[in-house]
């Protein structure tokens, strides 16, 4: 899908990850266990059992559990592979939370699998709550998102210039970092951050559509399968 972009485009520039300090509202962690939610930070590790300088950063989209009960989320897809370790930017001393247990390249987008003990879920991160999923946005709605580099950001989304029902152009602030951030029409989940074209901050960004990430995802039947966001 991005490599059409890239034809299209110019350069697509594959945003990396993002952590969001929470705002009112969002629950208190027990301790030891590192609040997670739509915009929080979160750090893959680039060895198994180890965080190094090499270390990606992103940022989680939703969490939520799936129809089988297990507590799941969501990111970009480049951000890894099956088997990295996630860590909680705000703790990273808490430990290994999850793991990535599917990564599907040609949409951008990862399932999540986290250990419920060690992690508070929540439904709110700094400016941004997700109550819900919804279809894709269009054209003049203003979508925001939240992300670990850049925060909140909003804009007006332009829909699907391929008209391919994958992804959603938007004019909102994103940089390096911000990968996986939910995308969302008032407190509708609508996407995620993939991709800025050309210049961050100031290029389109460019992410998939929810509903064909959730399409996918029920289509294995396997984990993340039924996904309900907290």
């Amino acid at each position: 899908m991005f490599r059409k972009l890239a034809q299209a485009a110019g350069a697509v520039f594959a945003v990396a990850l993002s952590a969001a300090l929470l705002g009112p509202g969002a629950a208190v962690a027990d301790p030891g266990r590192p609040v997670l939610g739509g915009g929080s930070g979160l750090i893959v590790s680039s060895e198994s059992g180890r965080m190094s300088d090499m270390a990606i950063q992103c940022t989680l989209t939703t969490i939520g559990h799936d129809g089988a009960g297990r507590l799941v989320g969501l990111t970009a897809g480049h951000c890894g592979t099956p088997g990295h370790e996630i860590y909680s930017e705000q703790d990273p001393g808490a430990g290994v939370l999850g793991r990535f247990v599917h990564s599907n390249q040609e949409l951008d987008y990862a399932v999540l699998q986290f250990d419920p003990g060690r992690v508070t879920p929540v439904n709110r991160v700094g400016n941004l709550s997700i109550t819900g999923v919804g279809g894709p946005a269009q054209f003049p709605n203003i979508v925001c998102k939240e992300g670990r580099t850049t925060g909140n950001t909003c804009g007006i989304a332009y829909g699907d210039i391929f008209a391919s029902s994958i992804e959603t152009w938007s004019q909102m602030c994103v940089m390096e970092g911000d990968s996986g951030a939910p995308v969302v029409v008032g407190s509708t989940l609508v996407g995620m951050v993939n991709a800025y074209l050309a210049v961050a901050c100031f290029g389109p960004e460019v992410g998939t559509n929810i509903s064909t990430i959730m399409g996918d995802i029920d289509s294995r039947a396997s984990i993340g399968s039924g996904f309900r966001p907290i």
